[in-house]
């Protein structure tokens, strides 16, 4: 049940900062109000998820995986690039996730 909690706050933590996004430096109410409800729910998944993960793992699953899918989400979306230097942030965050879950993580 912890990894469905931690899908949902994943999912509501990209939610939220999408709306961010659209929200024009939180100068437009409706995406603005689903930016604060966002990661609302993703904070109180997160918590729940951290009943059954530890929280090294579950932090950095929840950091990791949100990050990179910002990041295409802003490049399908918002025509962001994607350059070498990005793409090598992402592959380290993603590596380093896998690391903590392979047993650096207790």
């Amino acid at each position: 049940m912890g990894y469905a909690f931690l899908a949902g706050a994943i999912a509501s933590e990209v939610a939220a900062t999408t709306a961010m996004k659209y929200s024009e430096g939180l100068s437009r109410f409706w995406p603005s109000l689903l930016t604060l409800l966002g990661y609302a729910v993703s904070f109180v998944l997160l918590a729940q998820t951290l009943k059954t993960l530890s929280v090294g793992t579950a932090y950095a699953i929840w950091s990791g995986v949100g990050t990179a899918a910002i990041a295409a989400i802003g490049l399908v979306l918002f025509g962001e690039g994607l350059g070498p230097a990005k793409l090598a942030g992402i592959m380290l965050i993603v590596g380093g996730v896998v690391v903590l879950n392979l047993g650096g993580a207790h």
